[in-house]
């Protein structure tokens, strides 16, 4: 069994591309960056088995290069390693070379497990080769881990999720809750975020959770910048749901799109789900429906995560005093504001400023 780990690390040297640029310049230029980057300080490991989807394999150096300072240059990089340096059989017809070896993981400061096919073993008993298990056990207690969808079977089996809340892919979901049943899985999530543990559902949630990283790390505005290059969506939070049946409805003229731009552009004010409802001149119970259809969440929740995303946005682009950034958002007072940030960031606004705000400003609080 075959381990394959792809090396992230922050702060990465510079290479940023120009459209005018040739495409073999920029390769090129890109190599020269890889050879030129230092040893940094934070270091990711993406580790994946035989049977590494190599769609989802790609995903977190595509998201993480993407992540860019203010001056251009990358706040990570890539690197790849296999246990033994050996070659990589992926779920597709074709094998994967890599330069390094399982010692990587022993230095990462972050692991990211790449998306594959649970073996019949790991289906059966929920145990795993001795090899992938040593691997596992080399990673420092300190180290913050990712699974990719249903890469959260090797988390489980390693012990690293008990107790915890955690996704996966939503057809394995029933499986893996007979498998492991001190574990929260939760079926109807992008992904989770336990703080050092994170686990993601399948395909484009690894996207998003890692879109989510870089905005852990550096801010929305890093994020939102890095997602515009990977032509991927800026935010999904991680409560909404896997799939959505109705991305596009049939009827252009019923669907909900209109109204959520006219709410995004009205959030300082006291927005009902009524008035929403009335807005698209349709009854509560047909708007909210086809509002959840349309965005995988309930109106008045997409409201609450758009409102505190421009919280977040104002916190690190202006000076703005902490009241009327509240204000501006739609929040009935700044406890309330802190309360939601608390909830759902793990951090007091002023916390958060000081880490992702504008640099050498003082702000208002």
């Amino acid at each position: 069994m075959l381990l394959f780990v792809v090396g992230v690390v922050r702060r990465g040297g510079p290479g940023t591309f120009h459209p005018a640029v040739s495409v073999r310049a920029y390769v090129s230029g890109l190599r020269d960056t890889c050879r030129t980057i230092p040893a940094m300080t934070h270091r990711v490991a993406v580790l994946a088995l035989d049977g590494v989807l190599p769609l989802d394999l790609g995903i977190p150096a595509r998201v993480f290069n993407e992540a860019r300072a203010a001056d251009g240059s990358r706040l990570y990089s890539v690197g790849t390693c296999s246990i033994g340096g050996r070659p990589v059989r992926t779920r597709e017809d074709f094998r994967l070379v890599v330069e390094h070896d399982e010692s990587l993981l022993e230095t990462a400061d972050t692991v990211v497990i790449a998306t594959q096919e649970p073996t019949p073993q790991l289906l059966a008993t929920g145990t795993l080769p001795e090899d992938v298990t040593a691997a596992l056990k080399a990673i420092r207690p300190d180290t913050r881990i990712v699974s990719l969808c249903t890469s959260a079977f090797l988390l489980a089996a390693a012990g690293l999720l008990d107790g915890l809340r955690a996704t996966t892919h939503w057809t394995l979901c029933e499986a893996f809750a007979e498998l492991f049943p001190g574990i929260e899985i939760d079926p109807n999530v992008l992904f989770v975020d336990n703080g050092r543990i994170l686990t993601s559902a399948g395909g484009a949630a690894g996207i998003d959770l890692c879109l989510h990283l870089v905005r852990r790390d550096h801010g929305t505005s890093v994020a939102a910048a890095a997602a515009r290059r990977c032509v991927a969506a800026p935010w999904r939070e991680g409560g909404q749901a896997q799939f959505i049946e109705h991305v596009v409805p049939q009827d252009a003229d019923r669907s909900t799109s209109a109204t959520r731009q006219w709410a995004l552009e009205r959030l300082a004010e006291p927005l009902t789900l009524e008035g929403m409802a009335r807005h698209a001149h349709m009854s509560v119970r047909t708007f909210t429906r086809r509002f959840r259809q349309e965005t995988g969440l309930s109106p008045l929740k997409w409201l609450a995560q758009r409102r505190l995303a421009h919280a977040r946005h104002l916190l690190e682009s202006t000076t703005l005093p902490v009241a009327r950034i509240a204000r501006a958002c739609g929040f009935s007072d700044p406890v309330a504001l802190r309360r939601q940030f608390h909830t759902y960031v793990g951090l007091s606004p002023a916390a958060y400023r000081r880490t992702h705000g504008v640099p050498g400003v003082t702000a208002g609080r």
